[in-house]
């Protein structure tokens, strides 16, 4: 492919970009408008040149099923793109943003989030859908973000990207402090806490997890390669459960369903596999739900999350956990 068809490839495509799909033909820009935005596609020649070039790359599009004209017949013509996808649709990127927004929020500081939220916005051709009009909210009670101390997590990243030790003042839940040279491996977000998976000095094990937030200084050096751990890989490590929302053991879950939980479970089903029958009239419950499911720490807190308007029927073992649970968390408001 010559050079010269490469760039009316990627002119084309920076053509087809510049325009809005799914917009009111006022907004739709003209020749003249298109040939201000991408005057430096058009290189240096004189301006009837580059009026004649752009419009055969329109043409080109329009023949080519990409874009549209908005008002056949105008003048001047106006354009859009058309979508292959209705989910590129902007308003469906204005709701997916937004959801993305509240999914940040639950693990990003409030002022990093705003920041970057600004930078995400700044190029938007659309107005989109803001917080007056839409909201996404969680099921679930969200903890605040860990406040992390100035640079540390800049320090910690740096240190994954070069491969370098860190040097960290850390604090220990009792409250000593120690200074420590760690030697990164992975970053993982555990809900609203970042952890660091590090060798510590000359260790060549354990692979600890360090909270973040327990890092009052950090400072990356430069002069040390971080040593890495043997066979380690992350991966492997959140399977296993080792920052606690792991796969899990497989197990055939069985439960019984009422009240709220009835409609969520039909409409967000537990996993692909979910299969699920009315209970019979005389039946406390409304729905019986069966599913194969990691048996993991965030299973067993939803499960207890549903309180009565679940019962866990098989696994015994598990059933035998969640009424375990039940019976402490019941003593210990006996007597009101």
């Amino acid at each position: 492919m010559s050079a010269t068809h490469i760039h009316r490839v990627e002119r084309l495509n920076r053509l087809e970009q510049a325009l809005l799909p799914n917009t009111s033909p006022d907004r739709c820009p003209d020749g003249a408008r298109l040939l201000a935005v991408l005057g430096d596609v058009y290189g240096e020649s004189n301006e009837p040149a580059r009026r004649r070039a752009l419009q055969r790359d329109l043409d080109e599009l329009v023949k080519t099923g990409r874009i549209a004209a908005v008002n056949p017949g105008g003048k001047p013509l106006r354009y859009r793109r058309l979508l292959e996808d209705p989910d590129e649709d902007p308003a469906i990127w204005g709701w997916t943003l937004e959801q993305l927004r509240v999914l940040a929020a639950t693990a990003v500081p409030r002022r990093q989030l705003d920041r970057l939220w600004r930078q995400l916005l700044t190029n938007a051709h659309e107005p989109k859908l803001d917080e007056s009009r839409l909201r996404v909210i969680p099921d679930t009670f969200r903890l605040q973000p860990a406040e992390l101390e100035k640079g540390v997590l800049t320090a910690v990243i740096h240190s994954l990207i070069q491969r370098r030790a860190l040097q960290v003042i850390y604090v220990k839940p009792t409250g000593e402090r120690n200074q420590v040279c760690l030697h990164p491996q992975a970053l993982v977000q555990r809900g609203p806490i970042p952890y660091l998976f590090a060798l510590k000095n000359d260790e060549d094990e354990p692979l600890r997890l360090y909270a973040l937030h327990r890092m009052v200084r950090a400072a990356s050096l430069m002069e040390t390669p971080a040593r890495g751990a043997p066979d380690f890989d992350l991966d492997q490590a959140i399977t296993d459960g080792r920052v606690d929302f792991g796969q899990g053991e497989l197990i055939d879950l069985e439960l019984r369903v009422r009240g709220y939980l009835t409609e969520v479970v039909r409409c967000c089903p537990l996993a692909t596999n979910q299969r699920q029958e009315d209970e019979t009239p005389e039946s406390e419950f409304a729905l019986r739900v069966w599913a194969r499911v990691p048996s993991t720490g965030q299973l067993l807190r939803w499960l207890l999350g549903a309180g009565n308007n679940l019962e866990v029927i098989e696994p015994p073992d598990l059933r035998w956990v969640v009424a375990a649970q039940a019976r402490k968390t019941a003593a210990l408001y006996r007597g009101g």
